[in-house]
């Protein structure tokens, strides 16, 4: 199956909770290996926890050289000072990491896709990147302006 489907799925997860995440943005993120899906989940309501750490949780050792389909570049700082969203994937072992768009926070803003790079995982950027900017409109507005 190609990213596409993957990343619809993703951009489904996230929907449902637009407009719920408090300052934080929907997110939703797709765990695949082998063709299925081992885990998956979006931005719980509150902002917190974030889709990619509940999609590990879900999908345990299952995550190890697997593909994770994400909705926006994973954070590579977080305000509570727990370990962020790209640092989980690297310690998870995940082999490729699929992103919609690219995060215009300060806490990512390329820094999550450099991490993830410099650890040896494969990025790819831009799958339904309208889509998910759309999805998440003020936030990228807030932090990228009109």
């Amino acid at each position: 199956m190609t990213a596409a489907p993957y990343m619809r799925r993703a951009r489904d997860l996230a929907a449902a909770n637009v407009g719920r995440t408090g300052d934080n943005p929907s997110v939703g993120c797709v765990i695949e290996k082998n063709g299925a899906i081992v885990g998956e989940a979006a931005t719980a309501e509150t902002g917190r926890p974030h889709a990619e750490e509940q999609a590990l949780a879900q999908a345990g050792e299952g995550a190890r050289g697997a593909t994770v389909y994400v909705t926006l570049e994973p954070c590579a700082k977080r305000t509570s000072g727990a370990l962020s969203c790209a640092d989980l994937l690297i310690q998870a072992g995940i082999a490729r990491v699929v992103v919609a768009a690219l995060d215009p926070h300060p806490f990512a803003s390329g820094v999550g896709i450099e991490r993830l790079r410099a650890a040896g995982i494969g990025v790819e950027i831009g799958i339904l990147a309208d889509e998910a900017r759309a999805q998440n409109a003020g936030f990228f507005e807030k932090w990228s302006g009109p």
